[in-house]
Parts: C-alpha cells; structure tokens; sequence
C-alpha cells in the first residue's frame, strides 16, 4: 500500500471512529423513544407511543418556538440586510465599529445576555411575560449572523461598483436596494436565514433565563422532560428536536457548499 493509501486510510479511520463517538450517544437517545421499555431495550418491542405523547403534551411549546424562530427570522432580515448593505458600501472606522457592537451579544454568555433584558426590560410585566420577551432575545444573538453572512456575499461581488451603475440608469435607493442589492446577495441571505432559524429553535441558555411556565421554547421543553418524565418520553421529545433541527443542519451545509453559498 502507497503512503498516500495509508494517509487516507487513517484520515478515514480517525474520521469513523469521530462520527460514531458523536452519532451512537445520539442514536441511543432516538432509539429509547421507540422502545416499549429502556431498561429492557429491544426485547421489550417498539412503539410509537412515546411519540404520541410528546405531541400531545408538548405541541404548544413545539410551535411556539417554531413561531419564535419565523419571528426571529423575519426582524433579523429587516434588520441585517440593509445594515449589512450599509456597511458594505461605506466602509470606514464607524462603520467597523458599528459592526463589531451587533456582533458583541456572540461573545457574551446567553445567560449574561438573559439577565441584561431582564435588568432592562423586566419591570415591563406585559412585555417580560409574553413570547416578544424571548423574540427580542434570540433577535440578539442571531443577527450577528444575518449581517456577517449579507456582508460577505456583497463584499465578494463588488455591489459599490453595480449601484453605481443602478444610479447612472436613474434607479433610485430603493430600486437599487430590491433590484441590484437584494439579487446579489441571495445566496448570504439564504444561509443567514437557515442559520437564523436553527440556532432559535435551539437556543437553550438564553431561553431558559428569559422564559415563563407559559413561553417554554422546544429546548426549555426537552430539559423540562428530562427531569419530570419517564426516559423514553424525553427521549422521544429528542427524536422530534431531530427531526425539526437536522434538516435545517443539512440544508446549510449543502447551500455553503454551492457557488451561490456565503463563503
């Protein structure tokens, strides 16, 4: 065998060995939300009914983090693209510090970034107890990604360079924003927005601080069933945590890999 065979062979080696110390704890967890009983494993049969019961119990908190997350989504796009624009266009000192202020909440613990809000905030009763409380507060954290995904793409392709010939065409700012700026900038909107998405829903340290017994998101949700139901339905409660977080996983992986993609 070449020492290039027995290079990759390794790398392969050291990569499966990677995947199944990190997949089997996963596949573990999956495979006692279908097991009649745990602790009998397999032999005790499989069942759906563990399932049944998270949906039932659990529904309101699946959707409302689901809503949280659109929510989310839907502030940060109004919020990021055209700030990502704006400081594309007019780089200098301000425009560096600007950026460096949104991104500053990615390198605060969620907990100190929780507790910010509610020294801030708290006294709102109305505003503390409703899911708008936790909305701003994934808003926070998530836009830092927004912005640097937009900046990236509108960096790379010179978007200076096509207003100005947007505006030479008499287009106006709003024109050239939705028609020039926008286009260019699909393939940093679209990973931002799957970013977005999937650290909201989630997002536990920040939610955790920030909910109520009646704004519980689905992380909340899934520790809540950890320490007050039996195992197989917490861990049915992940399989749906699974099934709602891992395509959006996969989706980003594969649009960073198209030309498109942010890089």
């Amino acid at each position: 065998m070449t020492p290039h065979r027995l290079t990759f062979a390794f790398q392969l080696l050291v990569t499966l060995i990677a995947c199944a110390f990190l997949m089997v704890p996963a596949g573990a967890s999956i495979l006692a939300g279908f097991t009649t009983n745990y602790f009998r494993g397999l032999a005790s049969g499989l069942t759906l009914e563990w399932v049944r019961q998270v949906l039932e119990l659990y529904s309101g908190t699946i959707l409302l983090s689901l809503g949280i997350a659109l929510g989310t989504l839907a502030v940060t796009l109004v919020l990021g693209v055209p700030a990502a624009w704006a400081l594309v266009r007019r780089p200098s000192r301000l425009s560096r510090l600007v950026e460096e202020v949104v991104t500053l909440p990615v390198a605060i613990p969620g907990l100190a970034l929780a507790l910010a809000l509610i020294l801030a905030y708290g006294g709102w009763r109305d505003f503390r107890m409703s899911p708008l409380f936790i909305l701003t507060g994934h808003v926070l954290y998530t836009l830092p990604f927004m912005l640097r995904s937009v900046m990236a793409v509108l960096a790379a392709v010179d978007v200076r360079t096509l207003e100005e010939g947007a505006a030479s065409l008499g287009a106006s700012p709003l024109q050239r924003f939705f028609h020039v700026v926008v286009p260019n900038a699909r393939g940093g909107i679209l990973a931002g927005a799957l970013m977005v998405v999937t650290l909201s829903i989630g997002e536990f340290n920040l939610t955790w601080m920030l909910h109520t017994p009646l704004t519980k998101t689905l992380p909340v949700g899934l520790a809540d069933s950890y320490a007050s139901m039996r195992l197989e339905i917490a861990s049915a409660y992940t399989l749906v945590f699974f099934v709602m977080i891992v395509p959006l996983l996969v989706a980003l992986q594969l649009f960073g890999r198209t030309p498109g993609g942010a890089k």
